[in-house]
C-alpha cells in the first residue's frame, strides 16, 4: 500500500495550490481520505477530511478556504488551497482510513508560504 503526495512548494500569501494524494494497493474508494499538516516545531493537525461517500469536514482555521474532493476511479484525493496565510506553511501528510482501522500515511509533501 502506498499513498504518494504531490503540489507541494512555494506560494505567495494569497495564493493558491493543489495538493493531490494517489493511492496504490488499497481499494481508495473504501477509505476515508484526510488531509493533515505538520509545522516547524508543532504537532500534526488534521485539517480535512472526506469520506468515500464525499461528506467533508475540515479545522476552523481552513473553512472557506480549503476544499477537499476525491476521484474514487482515479484513486486520488485532492486538497485546493486559496487564499493561503504563512500560517499554512507545513509539511501536508494524507492518510486514509478504513473501517477495519486500517491506516496508511503518505510521506508528506512541503508547503511554504512566504512573499
Amino acid at each position: 500500500v502506498q499513498l504518494v503526495e504531490s503540489g507541494g512548494g512555494l506560494v505567495q500569501p494569497g495564493g493558491s495550490l493543489r495538493l493531490s494524494c494517489v493511492g496504490s494497493g488499497l481499494a481508495f474508494g473504501r477509505y476515508v481520505v484526510s488531509w493533515h499538516r505538520q509545522g516547524a516545531g508543532k504537532e500534526r493537525e488534521l485539517v480535512a477530511t472526506i469520506s468515500s461517500g464525499g461528506d467533508s469536514n475540515y479545522v476552523d482555521s481552513v473553512k472557506g478556504r480549503f476544499t477537499i474532493s476525491r476521484v474514487n476511479a482515479k484513486n486520488t484525493a485532492y486538497l485546493e488551497m486559496t487564499s493561503v496565510e504563512p500560517n499554512d506553511t507545513a509539511v501536508y501528510y494524507c492518510h486514509a482510513r478504513d473501517w477495519l482501522n486500517n491506516n496508511y500515511w503518505g510521506q508528506g509533501t512541503q508547503v511554504t508560504v512566504s512573499s
